[in-house]
């Protein structure tokens, strides 16, 4: 991957999550974890989020609905802050995370929307 890649795909990392936090997985990078920081940067948020025909509050909430099915809570906490960040109502968070119900059933919803509320505070934003 070329270093251009890299500085676009941290440009656009620390836009959706924040500086603090992506310097704070940046820095605790060890010998062992430091390629997947890189190609975390480069190719999810270089090659994949910095391409044209979706803007950023679609991709998060494509990005929330794949977690949810893959049961990938912790990324899936991440991704509800970005979505926030990112332009996303409550509301849109919410129906997004329902619509899992018809593909993933109702267990994988049901666990998404209730770690949802936990995280955003069952408030909404709207």
């Amino acid at each position: 991957m070329s270093s251009d890649l890299y500085e676009k795909g941290l440009r656009i990392r620390r836009e959706v999550v924040g500086e603090e936090k992506v310097d704070q997985w940046l820095d605790s990078a060890d010998e062992f974890t430091a390629a997947l920081e890189q190609l975390t940067t480069e190719i999810g948020w270089g090659a994949v989020w910095s391409r044209p025909g979706l803007d950023r509050k679609t991709r998060s909430l494509l990005t929330l609905v794949l977690l949810a099915a893959q049961h990938r809570d912790e990324e899936l906490e991440v991704h509800l802050h970005n979505a926030v960040r990112n332009g996303c109502s409550h509301e849109e968070i919410r129906e997004a995370l329902l619509h899992t119900i018809a593909y993933s059933g109702i267990p994988t919803a049901r666990h998404a929307l209730k770690l949802a509320s936990r995280v955003l505070g069952g408030q909404q934003s709207d």
